[in-house]
């Protein structure tokens, strides 16, 4: 009987994950959408390439490295090196070996549910470059950030690795439930390293300061990307339970998804009428970068919080991007959807705000993590883009600017006015 209810909470939780994780998995939809509505028509098809390879250079690289670097203290699965991995252990896992080590899930679903992760991190780097840079130097980018830079600082948190041998992030009163600074801050640092390196785009700024609006092509596509991540936001918080299969755990996934919910909310409300007093106008761009400001907002502590502070804490994270986007714009940083804004700026208060319900967290440990996280991913990054730079180029000319990235590096046109046949 006992060795029944073992299997069952086993299935039911191996299933719950393997759920939230293509939850996230959907969330790529998201991004893909989002900013292919955020950029200009001629630039749409290589913007939408970029999401489709860098989740299959995410997906691959985190395989063969990036969990045995985060999860095992090593460097490569065991079919590559000859040496001992966690991947290779979770892939053939089974059940009953499970419950020898105190598992409740499949490792293989634990592997599949991290590796979204990744893909979500490098998503955010691709919108903040959107428009002049190189494919191919921004695919290169992403084979050493989900390889390397990503799994280290991953390894500091949830991995419980010591900082370069001195400290553990935890140890310290440092809390992340699902990746506030891990995953949004981190893709947040390595997409502001590579803007500083390409320069905005033409046309941006004017010589006299002025900041030239360039709009996007299709709101209605930025709107279903943002109700996309909103759904996938789900998977993402609520999968980070790790448990679904007792009480407890399932009144606090249940918790966590309410939550998750009502700072969307909060964000989409108060960004909204910030936006008005701002603009005169109800912005819905701003709307939507609140919603997600919201969900990022909430990602470091979902599970703590009483619905109607989950609330507050997203109308905080939503004000703060309408203030933090106009703020980069007028320091000239060029980010053509607001990834930088929404996922690292609100990320920091996403972070500062765990201490607020979570006793098991500090302000100073909260501070000391992200400072570490940041500064890790951004010089790390930095360094990349710069070898890049010096390498192979990391932005298009000014002629393949001005006619649109499209045809130049996919040699197809998202939105073609016309088809020519016999």
């Amino acid at each position: 009987m006992e060795n029944n209810i073992f299997q069952l909470q086993y299935a039911m939780d191996t299933f719950y994950f393997l759920v939230c994780g293509a939850l996230v998995m959907w969330m790529a939809a998201g991004f893909a959408m989002l900013e292919a509505g955020m950029v200009r028509s001629k630039n749409t098809t290589e913007i939408l390439t970029k999401n489709i390879a860098l989740f299959a250079i995410a997906c691959t690289m985190y395989l063969i490295c990036g969990y045995q670097i985060m999860y095992g203290g090593g460097w490569f699965l065991s079919g590559i090196a000859g040496g001992d991995s966690l991947v290779a252990d979770a892939l053939s896992a089974s059940a009953e070996e499970g419950f020898e080590g105190g598992s409740v899930y499949s490792g293989a679903s634990d592997f599949f549910f991290q590796v979204v992760f990744v893909a979500t991190a490098m998503s955010i780097v691709s919108g903040a470059v959107a428009e002049r840079m190189k494919l191919w130097a921004f695919l290169a980018f992403a084979v050493v950030m989900t390889a390397f830079i990503y799994p280290m600082e991953g390894a500091w948190t949830w991995g419980g690795s010591e900082v370069f041998g001195m400290y553990n992030l935890g140890d310290l009163g440092f809390s992340d439930f699902a990746g506030s600074g891990i995953v949004h801050m981190a893709g947040a640092a390595a997409a502001l390293a590579g803007v500083l390196v390409l320069g905005a785009r033409k046309g941006k700024y004017g010589p006299d300061g002025q900041i030239n609006a360039i709009p996007g092509t299709n709101m209605p596509l930025v709107t279903l990307g943002t109700f996309i991540l909103w759904m996938g936001w789900f998977g993402f918080n609520g999968g980070s339970v790790l448990k679904l299969g007792d009480i407890a755990n399932a009144n606090s996934v249940a918790m966590v998804f309410l939550n998750t919910n009502a700072a969307a909310a909060g964000g989409v409300i108060a960004a909204l009428i910030l936006a008005r007093l701002m603009f005169g106008k109800a912005d819905l761009t701003m709307a939507c970068n609140g919603a997600l400001a919201g969900l990022v907002a909430i990602t470091a502590e979902p599970s703590t919080p009483s619905p109607l502070m989950a609330t507050i804490i997203g109308a905080i994270g939503g004000l703060i991007v309408v203030f933090a986007i106009v703020g980069l714009d007028k320091i000239k940083i060029d980010d053509p959807v607001g990834a930088i804004s929404v996922h690292g700026v609100v990320g920091i208060w996403g972070l500062l705000a765990v201490p607020l319900t979570n006793d098991g967290a500090s302000f100073s440990g909260q501070i000391i993590g992200g400072l570490t996280i940041f500064v890790w991913v951004f010089v790390v990054s930095l360094i990349v883009w710069l070898g890049l730079k010096a390498i192979m180029g990391v932005r298009v000319s000014e002629e393949v600017e001005y006619d649109g990235v499209d045809v130049a590096e996919c040699g197809l046109e998202a939105y073609p006015e016309f088809t020519t046949g016999k």
